[in-house]
């Protein structure tokens, strides 16, 4: 039986979700994030408009940097409330078409087709109708992929967007896959795209053909999967609820800085990521830690166990900038941060907590 693989992605969701409750904003260069306070704000981007991204105004980037960018956007504060009760009526619709369901975060999913629908041609009618009952009922514009595989799906998923719809059969993965840069394998990040520059390799038909040898002496036994990765190839099933025993995200600086407002600003942007991740999975947290590596990789983590569980994002957020003070004091330039939830526990009435590692 052929398997058949939807990825689900809704457009600009946050900037989406504010548009349900004010029309007026549609098309207009809208930003979700902190107050710039006339540009001297903190706090980053959580999502912008497409109109403001033409500007350059993208996700994680500093609001006071937005503001610069385009002082005409009108800024809006995060309204998880809202963006929640929504992805959680999106996610209800999604899992009524799917034989098997699996939630990346809060506004996007896998489906699993298989043995619902005979062929590629009746799975694109079907992710046709996943749009429009979207639109309808919602309000919500989203982008589809349609593939053999989680991986082709996700990055047929991106290649339109917004409002696309992407169908790669089995035949036209490597020729769908080939002529795109490296970075848009969903496995493949920021560090593993600049080691396979480093090596001549940027492209996604040049690492599908590229020496296992060589491979395999710069990544480990990485490099066969890297290979693979690049051809298309992904046997990863859909994993549908289990439990997680820790919730937590991590980014790297693409120059190490020293400066704490931008350090602050990427800590809050991971504190935003995590806690929404909480809430859509309804629990609770009662540990929180940060992780800062320093240039050389010098690496320190910190936590502090609460005595009850978190109550706001304001307070996670503070909670996250004091753990940090000690390890800026002294003006180290940053390679990394994260932060990580643990001590998870089931909101009463809540569903089962979704896999978030």
């Amino acid at each position: 039986m052929q398997r058949i693989v939807l990825h689900v992605d809704m457009d600009q969701f946050f900037v989406a979700c504010e548009i349900t409750e004010r029309p007026e904003l549609a098309g207009k260069p809208v930003v979700v994030g902190a107050d710039p306070k006339g540009g001297k704000g903190r706090g980053v981007v959580s999502t912008s408009s497409y109109a403001a991204r033409k500007f350059g105004v993208r996700s994680g980037i500093p609001i006071s940097q937005a503001y610069k960018l385009c002082p005409q956007c009108i800024f809006l504060p995060v309204n998880f409330e809202l963006y929640l009760k929504i992805s959680g009526e999106i996610m209800q619709l999604l899992r009524s078409h799917a034989v098997k369901f699996e939630s990346w975060g809060i506004d996007e999913a896998f489906l699993e087709l298989t043995g619902k629908a005979s062929d590629f041609s009746e799975a694109k009618k079907i992710a046709e109708e996943i749009k429009q009952e979207i639109t309808v009922k919602l309000g919500i514009s989203c982008s589809i992929g349609v593939g053999p595989n989680k991986l082709v799906a996700k990055v047929a998923s991106d290649f339109k967007k917004p409002g696309g719809l992407t169908l790669v059969k089995p035949a036209e993965v490597r020729k769908f896959l080939s002529p795109l840069p490296v970075r848009r394998l969903i496995w493949i990040g920021p560090k593993t795209e600049e080691a396979l520059k480093a090596i001549g390799i940027e492209l996604v038909g040049e690492l599908a053909e590229a020496d296992p040898t060589l491979l395999f002496e710069r990544f480990g036994k990485m490099g066969p999967q890297l290979r693979l990765t690049a051809q298309g190839i992904d046997e990863s099933p859909l994993v549908e609820t289990w439990e997680a025993k820790s919730i937590g995200n991590q980014r790297t600086f693409e120059k190490d800085t020293s400066d704490e407002t931008e350090i602050y600003a990427k800590l809050d942007e991971l504190a935003e990521d995590v806690f929404a991740r909480a809430q859509a999975g309804g629990v609770s947290f009662r540990n929180v830690g940060i992780v800062i590596r320093f240039t050389g990789f010098e690496t320190h983590t910190k936590a502090r166990q609460l005595r009850k569980p978190c109550g706001s994002l304001e307070e996670l957020k503070k909670l996250v900038h004091e753990l940090a003070i000690p390890f800026l004091e002294g003006g180290r330039p940053v390679r990394l941060v994260g932060v990580r939830l643990a001590g998870l526990g089931q909101e009463k009435g809540q569903k089962r907590l979704g896999e978030f590692e």
